[in-house]
């Protein structure tokens, strides 16, 4: 550990113990969240783990984004909302096409299984993507205005077996959250510009409420911007793009017992002679400048019924039940070679139309049962999908086989919580998968297989402001169609698949505190605190070999382990948020590193606001050790020098008067105009960036 990682983590114990001995009761902590409206970071309510709670009461840890958090840092893309997530690092590229997600050191754009082993849902649907030099996750941050990162297997049980790196969660806008008190409907005009370069934003949205149980919102973006340059000015071949987006959602709802949502979202990229890698540079002249450029049409759908109804004069009753679709292609065409390069040759180049189509249903319902000194929160449910992988192209392409992945899965957890102090909960999943091979891949045979998912933690809350709490997770992750039937039709015709493979195992522990203080600095103010240690022992890890076939095999056995801090802090006039994460792993058979781990990471938000001028203003940085524990092949990663970069925000919102209804934002990201390399991106990172956003809404 640097000498960085060495000072935050005494700074962070101190805080800690401070937090510990300046407490509140628990009843005074609920009893000032609702009377002055301030919730901390780590006070946000956690809908995916279960039955709500919030953030520093579950035995996991979670991290929730809120619209305020989305709207400060004029996300340009999905990626941006991470960045100060302890744990979460965007790989792949900065490019809207070349991002994938990392929890941690799980994940990476270079692997076709890694997008399988973080589950990422919108409204509920699953969303997957997986092409060669292509990111895994197509959309745009204005549609969203909650996201969920729950880190770590334990949320197998709930989402799906495989998660190994943990479940991303996004949540679209709702009509509700701007129609006013009083009113029936709203339209909300935003724009949004950004020097780095020549990025524009213009957004659209009308709410209306046609009687007081439906309501509906339709909401348009256009996105636009040029290549960017780096901090010394180095332009960054291909990260331009156009993308367009909508959401069309309606909202039934009976009070607030039964309610019926249902949406469609639709995101889109065109562009000509675009890089056809997208997680790297692609130069003319080096090794990676063979792939050359292609013009390129994306287009993401995504379609969500849902059915919810709390029953709340009836424990036995609390049922959620969801419907989706989701509809990911890439059309790619008119492939070309850089000047002066050769015309590499390869059917990946040829005209084609990628893609994923997933229909999906979940179901589930939880039953409680209150006793004197307890309660107990009982949740069955069942999730079945049915994905489709499509190449529809000329000539076959073996590393983008095609075919069926069906899976179906129960699950059962429990919510058993005595006194207001002990909460268990245990937990199992079993799921079946058939994968059927189709289109190009010939005489392949089907292959079916099933998974076991259990697990159980622990929250003890020892007094009125220390907690503590642990679990243990063990999840298996089904190889992907593209793991059991890639291969390469050019080798005597003869296809060899990986119908063999093993699953992976995970066995996953956690423990940790969490600390809640009260009226430290003023009156009414408000701390919390919450640390983090796991390990996982991963067996059967699937790897793609660079010769030699099959393709992709189990390389034996890894472990990560590490630790992750959050604290945040609220008060009239001054609010703050701290995260850190330090995450080490070891491939156990060949005594190596893992290309996948980020390096050790502080992040800051240090923030004031002037109530009579509606303002608010702060600070945010990141501190990022250097990371040079890389290995060989495959994946091989250089080491990146540590870093820190700093940004600025001011946002003007008032509530009242002649200027009510008027939001004004603006930023300066990386002010220093530092040159720096994300370790898990191929590329520089942005330079200095200005922001500037102004919103005006109107009500009715």
């Amino acid at each position: 550990m640097g000498l960085v990682s060495r000072n935050t983590a005494i700074l962070l114990s101190g805080a800690a113990l401070l937090a510990m001995g300046l407490g509140a009761s628990h009843a005074q902590e609920v009893e000032k969240t609702a009377r002055q409206g301030r919730v901390t970071l780590l006070q946000r309510i956690v809908v995916g783990a279960g039955t709500d709670k919030v953030a520093i009461d579950t035995p996991q840890a979670v991290t929730v984004v809120e619209q305020e958090d989305i709207d400060r840092a004029q996300a340009t893309t999905v990626g941006d909302i991470f960045a100060q997530i302890p744990g979460v690092t965007v790989s792949g590229s900065e490019r809207v096409l070349g991002e994938t997600f990392n929890i941690r050191g799980i994940g990476s754009p270079e692997s076709g299984s890694e997008e399988g082993r973080i589950i990422v849902t919108v409204d509920g649907a699953t969303k997957y993507y997986e092409q060669y030099r292509m990111g895994g996750f197509f959309s745009d941050p204005e549609l969203y205005k909650r996201v969920e990162v729950l880190r770590g297997p334990a949320s197998s049980t709930l989402y799906g077996s495989g998660a190994l790196g943990g479940v991303i969660n996004f949540t679209t806008k709702d009509a509700s959250d701007f129609i006013a008190d009083g009113q029936t409907g709203a339209l909300r005009l935003k724009g949004a510009f950004n020097s780095n370069r020549n990025g524009w934003l213009g957004a659209a949205i009308l709410a209306h409420r046609f009687n007081e149980n439906f309501e509906v919102l339709a909401a348009g973006n256009y996105r636009v911007a040029d290549n960017y340059v780096t901090g010394n000015g180095t332009e960054i071949r291909s990260s331009y793009f156009e993308a367009p987006s909508g959401l069309i959602k309606g909202t039934l709802g009976d009070g607030n017992e039964q309610t019926i949502r249902l949406s469609y979202q639709h995101w889109t990229s065109s562009a000509s002679d675009q890089d056809y890698a997208q997680v790297s540079s692609d130069k003319p002249g080096s090794v990676f400048g063979a792939f050359g450029t292609v013009d390129r049409l994306v287009t993401d759908k995504t379609a969500v019924l849902s059915y919810e109804n709390p029953a709340s004069d009836n424990p036995w009753l609390n049922l959620k039940v969801t419907g989706s679709y989701s509809d990911t292609s890439v059309d790619q065409s008119n492939h070309k070679p850089f000047p002066g390069d050769p015309d590499f040759p390869s059917t990946i180049f040829q005209d084609t139309r990628y893609g994923y189509e997933t229909w999906q249903f979940n179901v589930q319902n939880t039953f409680d049962y209150t006793g004197e000194s307890f309660e107990n929160h009982l949740t069955i449910g069942s999730q079945t999908a049915r994905q489709h992988r499509t190449t529809d192209t000329e000539l076959p392409i073996g590393t983008h086989p095609e075919g069926t992945d069906f899976q179906t899965g129960i699950f059962l957890q429990n919510e058993f919580v005595w006194n207001e102090r002990l909460t268990i909960i245990p937990g199992i999943r079993f799921d079946f998968q058939r994968l059927e091979a189709d289109g190009s891949v010939r005489d392949a045979p089907t292959v079916e297989d099933t998974a076991i998912s259990p697990k159980i933690a622990a929250l003890y809350r020892l007094n009125d402001t220390l907690s503590v709490f642990g679990s243990y997770a063990h999840t298996e992750r089904f190889p992907t169609l593209d793991e059991i039937y890639s291969s390469d039709f050019t080798r005597g015709g003869i296809p060899n698949y990986s119908i063999n493979l093993n699953k992976e195992r995970s066995n996953n522990y956690e423990a940790g505190f969490a600390v809640s203080a009260y009226d430290i600095l003023q009156g009414g103010d408000a701390l919390q605190f919450k640390a983090t240690g796991f390990y996982n022992d991963i067996t059967d890890l699937i790897e793609r070999r660079r010769n030699g076939y099959p393709q992709y095999v189990n390389v034996g056995k890894a472990h990560l382990y590490g630790a992750e801090i959050e604290i945040g802090y609220d008060s009239d006039y001054v609010f703050a948020n701290a995260g850190y994460a330090l995450t080490r792993g070891r491939n156990d058979v060949t005594g190596g590193g893992l290309n996948t781990i980020a390096p050790d990471e502080l992040s800051l938000t240090i923030g004031g606001r002037m109530p009579d001028q509606d303002l608010s203003f702060g600070w945010k940085a990141r501190f990022v050790d250097n990371q040079d524990r890389v290995a060989g092949t495959p994946n091989t990663r250089v080491a990146t020098p540590g870093f820190s970069v700093h940004d600025v925000f001011l946002n003007w919102k008032p509530e009242e008067g002649k200027f009510a209804n008027i939001e004004a934002s603006f930023g300066i990201d990386n002010i220093f105009n530092k040159q720096y390399r994300e370790f898990l991106s191929n590329d520089p990172a942005k330079g200095r960036t200005f922001k500037v956003a102004l919103i005006k809404q109107f009500g009715w």
